[in-house]
């Protein structure tokens, strides 16, 4: 990248990357130094794809709590995947002590980060 720089110029199709990753770099190799950064935002993007899938079915809805209703329940759904839970077996969980919960804490317990792995 040095020694290309100066000989692009920036209004170029190579001059306009180049300048970008010079004016980034900083920016762009963060992730060296910390080893726990990613140096993909992968995780993110395949965690969000069920939502992108669900925005399409959700234009359909009947209203606008139908639509709400589907959303928080596809959310919850996709938490429990991303907690290691298995998706059925968590809102059986769910159905079943939810009526019974008489506190916030007892909805908290039921929290997909607060369950067991089955």
């Amino acid at each position: 990248m040095d020694k290309s720089l100066p000989r692009v110029r920036p209004k170029t199709l190579l001059g306009k990357p180049l300048h970008y990753l010079k004016n980034q770099w900083e920016k762009l190799i963060r992730y060296c130094d910390e080893g726990y950064l990613r140096m993909d935002n992968n995780l993110a993007e395949n965690a969000i794809r069920p939502f992108v899938v669900g925005r399409k079915a959700w234009l359909f809805s009947n209203s606008n709590d139908g639509a709400k209703a589907s959303a928080s329940l596809y959310s919850l759904v996709e938490t429990a995947k991303a907690c290691g839970l298995e998706p059925c077996h968590y809102l059986k969980t769910v159905f079943t002590y939810l009526p019974r919960a008489e506190s916030v804490e007892d909805i908290g317990l039921l929290l997909p980060w607060n369950q067991k792995p089955a």
